[in-house]
């Protein structure tokens, strides 16, 4: 995975990290930075790797769409630049790795979006998050979507309507990122909920992932048919079967896979 020029990639053991790596920028989303960090989840979802962590370099995590870059297009012209990071939200939610937003400094408009569309996420104390439209002349409706199924109406109201920075501790509480802590100890808390969440036969977690978001948004009736069927199935997969021998044996697993 190389020949990128706005993200690094880099694999270490069962993780890949990829770095959006604007930070003059402050890692402001343009459409090739967008289409190369799809690029990048799509060749990571291809891999054996275990999970993937999104990243950013320099001061901020990231602040939103490129406003330069949305300046100078006409309407088809933005409506392909949010369709391309449309691709991306959904891309990383299909892929079959966990995939981690590490948040640092600010992460404001995409870049909230960004780290409200990862499966889970861990922010220094030092992040904040803000959906800044609310009081400027672009409302963020594309970054309420997922912001939106993480905190809740009310909280996206507050977001969305005052474009005020929620801080990290207030972000936790509200359920947009899942730990806080020190910024010297970010690292440190990335990789171990990380393991923790990576942990286990890979196929089943994959396809625990898939229909955790598929049934999220159903009706519960709905939700509970589909989480039925796929739970049944999944019951016969060398994971599974495996797992339910090593605790019947008493014995520690030997994943197949």
């Amino acid at each position: 995975m190389g020949g990128y020029e706005h993200v690094l990639v880099q694999r270490r053991d069962d993780t890949v990290t990829i770095t959006m790596n604007r930070p003059r920028r402050r890692n402001s989303l343009s459409e090739p930075h967008l289409r190369e960090l799809l690029r990048a989840v799509r060749e990571t979802a291809e891999t054996d790797a275990a999970g993937i962590v999104l990243a950013g370099a320099g001061p901020v995590f990231s602040a939103g769409h490129d406003f330069g870059d949305v300046a100078e297009r006409d309407l088809t012209g933005v409506r392909a630049l949010l369709g391309t990071c449309t691709d991306l939200m959904r891309a990383m939610r299909s892929a079959p790795q966990v995939v981690l937003a590490r948040v640092h400094g600010l992460a404001t408009a995409a870049g909230c979006q960004l780290v409200a569309s990862c499966d889970l996420a861990v922010a220094a104390e030092s992040a904040g998050f803000a959906l800044p439209g609310g009081r400027g002349g672009w409302f963020c409706h594309t970054p309420a979507v997922p912001v939106a199924r993480s905190v809740g109406r009310k909280r996206l109201m507050e977001m969305a309507l005052t474009g005020d920075t929620v801080d990290a501790a207030t972000a936790r509480e509200w359920g947009l990122v899942n730990r806080v802590v020190p910024d010297d100890d970010l690292d440190d808390a990335v990789a171990d909920l990380l393991g923790r969440a990576t942990r286990g036969s890979r196929a089943s977690k994959a396809l625990g992932k898939r229909t955790l978001y598929a049934q999220l948004d159903r009706p519960e009736d709905d939700a509970y048919a589909l989480a039925q069927e796929v739970m049944a199935s999944a019951a016969h997969l060398p994971g599974a079967r495996e797992g339910m021998a090593a605790f019947l044996e008493k014995r520690p697993p030997a994943w197949p896979d």
